[in-house]
């Protein structure tokens, strides 16, 4: 949605690495707004933001090295970063038309390819994940109607559109939110093929949308994504057949600035076990109504009892530690009930999470080294 508010590696030592509160605050030596960020595990992350900006760390954020910037991206904001490793990574930049694109590296940022530029002119991207090396979804606003699903099989050399009458969205106003990366969310694999890899389900999360016939504002909603066919029967006819089922989330809506920004799941020994939407209405940052819903493997969506302290642009649940937590421009919370209800964790101005890395505007960076217990009062 157009929500725009706000050469070889360089590694340079960091002096210290400040504590604040729960967070170990990282020196990005940058002043960029960062939105994307994807932890890969191992010491290794990488970030991303405005004006081309492109980070990574292969030392658990001991050093932030700065990248070569992808060519031609000088203006462009790059909301999305998704890597494999310390060498390979997709930036995903947001804009109207053309200003949507795509860049992959595989030599750890010294060099960046074009993989793929927005052709429609009034199509906005708004997320990008992957399910493993090969396989991976696009998400952007409507063109004509429908919702803008790509689908590629090759790391993001080709993309093909995913058809569905579950994408159409006829004349309604709506769209996705680039706030974080994580308007969309993909399932754990649920078909493995030797041949295609490892594929998961797409399951997106909506603005409202004003409609046509009565003028009123409907959801938000969450569509979530399976395949149409029996995969046991034909897997790789299944890739060209999905089918999205839509729920209303009772998260803040009734305008274009107001929804869902942020989906998130959690397994249990291998199933889905619960689904968590943070959002509310970004201009009301310190707006606590309608900021969090959770859903058990799917059904119902419930608000929580007691909702984060204001607006929130990105979830994440921490298995190592049973917590979920959010954040958004005027702080962080953590759940330790699943979502039912939210303790703040500080005040900072935050954007994006791949846990352990929470990233903000003005290049900020903080890696979450605790939560507080029930005995600590958080800061």
């Amino acid at each position: 949605m157009r929500w725009l508010p706000l050469f070889l590696c360089l590694s340079l030592p960091i002096a210290g690495r400040a504590q604040n509160g729960p967070f170990q605050m990282e020196q990005s030596r940058t002043t960029a707004s960062l939105r994307g960020i994807h932890a890969v595990g191992g010491g290794v992350a990488w970030a991303s933001g405005t004006s081309g900006t492109v980070l990574r760390t292969e030392d658990a954020g001991f050093v932030w090295q700065s990248c070569a910037m992808p060519p031609g991206a000088e203006k462009l904001d790059f909301r999305g970063v998704w890597a494999w490793d310390a060498m390979t990574a997709i930036v995903m930049s947001s804009g109207p038309g053309d200003q949507s694109r795509l860049y992959k590296t595989t030599d750890g940022c010294v060099n960046w390819k074009l993989l793929l530029t927005n052709p429609d002119k009034e199509g906005f991207w708004d997320g990008i994940a992957f399910s493993d090396s090969r396989n991976g979804y696009l998400l952007g606003d409507p063109v004509d109607g429908r919702i803008v699903l790509l689908r590629t099989g090759d790391g993001g050399l080709h993309w093909t559109e995913v058809i569905s009458a579950g994408l159409s969205v006829g004349a309604a106003s709506t769209g996705f939110f680039a706030a974080s990366n994580s308007s969309m969310v993909l399932t754990a694999p649920v078909m493995a093929d030797t041949a295609v890899g490892d594929i998961g389900l797409p399951w997106l999360g909506t603005g409202s949308a004003k409609a046509v016939d009565d003028g009123k504002w409907h959801g938000p909603f969450v569509l979530e994504g399976d395949f149409d066919c029996a995969v046991s029967a034909a897997p790789r006819q299944c890739l060209q057949k999905f089918r999205f089922t839509k729920q209303n989330v009772p998260l803040a809506g009734g305008a274009n600035e107001a929804g869902v920004f942020s989906l998130a799941l959690q397994y249990s020994h291998g199933r889905l076990r619960e689904v968590m939407a943070v959002g509310g209405n970004y201009k009301d940052p310190n707006g606590v109504a309608g900021t969090s819903a959770w859903s058990l493997r799917g059904g119902k969506w419930t608000l929580s009892l007691k909702p984060p302290h204001g607006f929130r642009s990105a979830v994440a649940y921490d298995p190592q530690t049973g917590a979920w937590v959010c954040a958004g421009p005027n702080g962080s919370d953590f759940s330790r009930d699943d979502g039912r209800t939210w303790q703040p964790l500080d005040n900072g101005n935050w954007n994006a999470i791949s846990l352990p890395w929470f990233v903000g505007p003005n290049g900020r960076i903080g890696k979450l080294v605790s939560l507080p217990t029930a005995s600590q009062k958080p800061q």
